[in-house]
């Protein structure tokens, strides 16, 4: 990815990232709360109704719970599913540009494995 693309992808695309960045990151783990609208809308310099759309989202995919009058939670199993979902997206839409890269550059995968464990 280029800087570019990421600038080019709608900002409540961008906030989604970046919260599903946290969970896998395990910034925020199962159970845990997310900040409110308001905040993480203040904390990415966003408006609060792009926020909410990006919040809502999750919601709809089971991946946050609401607990009305207390806030938003990272729903149980959340950060395995997305985990999942994130391993799945890269094999089908990053690898096989990196693996073409690495074919025109002549890097070898056995070789560049050797040296990380090195």
């Amino acid at each position: 990815m280029t800087l570019g693309s990421q600038h080019e992808k709608p900002v409540y695309v961008r906030l989604r990232e970046t919260i599903a960045d946290a969970i896998l990151a395990g910034r925020y783990s199962d159970g845990d709360p997310l900040p409110s609208v308001r905040a993480f809308a203040a904390e990415q310099s966003a408006n609060p109704l792009t926020v909410a759309k990006a919040y809502q989202g999750f919601q709809d995919e089971g991946l946050i719970t609401v607990k009305r009058g207390v806030g938003m939670f990272v729903a149980p199993g959340a950060c395995a599913r997305l985990r999942d979902s994130e391993r799945s997206r890269f094999v089908k839409e990053e690898w096989p540009a990196v693996r073409e890269r690495m074919r025109r550059l002549g890097i070898d995968p056995a070789r560049l494995l050797e040296q990380e464990n090195a």
